[in-house]
Order: structure tokens, then sequence, then C-alpha cells
């Protein structure tokens, strides 16, 4: 009986113990929780509200410059604070006309001395090819690609007839382009893809949307095949264009930098953008983001720090974010990513190399 009291005494108290444990365990999960929770909060409040601006400008600027994402900044900041962030952020563009003559084209020079790694990365053709030739570009954050083509004769714009645009593989399938990237930007009025600004293709102005009401203009090639960059959307001027869209901003206007402040007012993300050297070569650009570990975009400075590293004479900025792609070839080269996707979206307008 003692025994069998003594065991019953012990397994009661065991039973008891294990009761009591799962409320502990729960106790300090939650408080675990809490703890965490407060942490991030504080943390957050620090970041977008504290002495470090660059997170503030981060959100802001990536924010307002899409079509579609400008509530992000609206719901943590006031309008007045989001003035000050795009006012301390911006883009001044040099204000004259592209001089059409500085372009001069020369046949790449078969050598073995170059004055610099980009200029040997740019002039040694690869295989031979005489057409084109993919780099692959790195920087801190961003990864991407610029192509150098030599013939800017057999660049164009190709638009897509159907009213939601098309997927740029497809196009470069169907059109049995080399290389292919994405151009214009867009919005939807009435639920059919409209391209934001003047559209001129062959010649013809195929489309006149709403701008963006922000800086850049006319960007495209004349019937002499150098890319001019042109805030005068005059008919007169129109006519001079066999190819072009309405986007920027300018990055670099006859060999001058445009002045940036902050990261340009654009924050980072995905980029497109098109440039010539003096030689007469064309730079497609294209910078992958949105991928974490990976490569999260490019600012407008360090866009423009790529295309003077290389010579551009002339650059400009194209439609970026989920838009940004490149095909070579018939495969997809980049890797797009949109806010809460990723692969291609569908897209008004592309150059391509034919």
């Amino acid at each position: 009986m003692n025994d069998n009291n003594i065991y019953n005494e012990f397994d009661y108290d065991n039973i008891k113990t294990k009761e009591k444990r799962p409320e502990k365990k729960k106790s300090k999960k939650l408080l675990i929780t809490f703890v965490i929770l407060d942490f991030l909060a504080i943390l957050t409040l620090f970041l977008f509200y504290g002495p470090i601006s660059y997170f503030k400008n981060l959100l802001v600027t990536t924010s307002m410059t899409t079509m579609e994402h400008k509530f992000l900044a609206r719901a943590i900041y006031s309008e007045d604070t989001i003035m000050e962030v795009l006012n301390n952020n911006y883009v001044l563009e040099i204000n004259e006309p592209t001089k059409v003559d500085d372009i001069i084209f020369k046949s790449v020079p078969e050598t073995d001395r170059y004055e610099s790694i980009y200029e040997e990365q740019i002039l040694k053709k690869d295989n031979k090819n005489d057409l084109y030739k993919v780099i692959d570009i790195e920087g801190k954050g961003y990864k991407g690609f610029l192509v150098a083509i030599y013939d800017a004769s057999k660049v164009s714009l190709y638009s897509f007839r159907a009213s939601k645009g098309d997927l740029l593989s497809n196009v470069i399938e169907k059109t049995k382009a080399l290389v292919g990237m994405n151009a214009s930007g867009f919005y939807y009025p009435d639920g059919v893809m409209k391209p934001t600004g003047l559209v001129i293709q062959n010649s013809k102005v195929l489309s006149a949307g709403k701008s963006t009401n922000r800086i850049g203009g006319l960007i495209g090639f004349n019937y002499d095949n150098v890319l001019v960059l042109s805030k005068d959307k005059s008919s007169k001027v129109i006519k001079t264009f066999r190819d072009a869209v309405e986007f920027g901003p300018f990055l670099i206007v006859n060999g001058q930098a445009s002045e940036i402040k902050g990261d340009g007012g654009w924050g980072i993300a995905p980029r497109t953008a098109i440039g010539q050297r003096k030689d007469g070569i064309v730079l497609f650009l294209v910078i992958d983001g949105r991928n974490v570990g990976y490569s999260l975009g490019a600012n407008m400075k360090e866009m423009q720090k790529i295309f003077l590293r290389y010579k551009a004479h002339n650059a400009a900025n194209l439609d970026g974010g989920g838009s940004s792609s490149l095909v070579i070839e018939g495969e997809l080269h980049s890797n797009p990513a949109g806010n809460s996707y990723k692969g291609e979206r569908y897209i008004p307008n592309a150059w391509i190399l034919k």
C-alpha cells in the first residue's frame, strides 16, 4: 500500500509537471513574439522617420515614379514630405539639341591594344560577330547586361498591335530579330494598353498618348541612324525621326552628363536605357532588379555612370520596373520582375536589332 501510494503520488506530480510545461512554453513564445514585433516597429519608425534619410528617400522616389504604386509613399508620408524628398532628388538635364554631326560612324578596328578594359569589351568582337556583343554589367546591388550594336541602321522600333501589347519574347520570335528590349511606358485607358507619349515607327506617328509629365522627351533615330534626344515635339522635328518613343530622363546629351541630385528622384528599380557612342555604336542597357540576393536594381546616377564608362555620347532612360526585359536570339536573357511577380509582362513596343 505504501509503495502504491508513493507511486501514485509520484505519478500525479509528474502529470502536473507535464500540464504546466506547455503553458510556460506558450508564455515564452508570446513574450518573444512581442519583443520581435516591438523591435520591428521601432526599427521601422527609425528607418522611415529617423535621422537617416536614405530609406525615406528610397521609398518615396521608388514609389512616386511608378504608375500604380504611389500609394506606398502616401500611406506613410505627407504630401509635404514627399515633395521635400522629390525636390532633393532630381535630374537636371542638359537642355540643348542633339549635335548629330558629332556622331561619325567608324568600323571597329582590329587591335590588341585598348585604352581601357571598357573599350576592349566594346570593340573586341566575339567570334567575329559583326552585329552585336553582350557584356555582363555588375555594380553594388545590381546586375545586368549591355549590348553593343555595331550597325545602327539595323536598330528599329517595333510596336505591338494587340490591344494588350505582347511579350517581348513572342515578338522577337515572330520577327526573327536578333536582340530586343522594351521601350515605352504605358497606361490603360478603357482597358486598352496605350503607350505614354509619342510613338513614331517607320516615319509615321502611331500613337500620341498622354505624357508622363516628367522630364525627358523624344528618344529615337533619325534617317542618318543617329540617336537623337529632343524636347522639341513640333511637327517639324517629329518629321526628322524614323523611329522614336517619348520617355526620359536624358542622362547624357552631346557628351555632357546631366546633373543628378541624390538618386535622381527615380529610386532603385529594374532599368532599361539606350545610348550611342561617337563612333555610332548603339548601346542597349538592361539592369535586373527586385530580386533579393541577385539584383535589386539601379538608380539614375548608376545608369549614367555605366554609360559614361562605355563612352556614350547620348543616352536616355526608357521604361523600367517590371517591363525591363532583354531577349537575345529568341531566349529571355534578363530576369524580369515586378513587385509581386517574376517573368515577362506585356509591353507596347520594343527596340529591336534585325
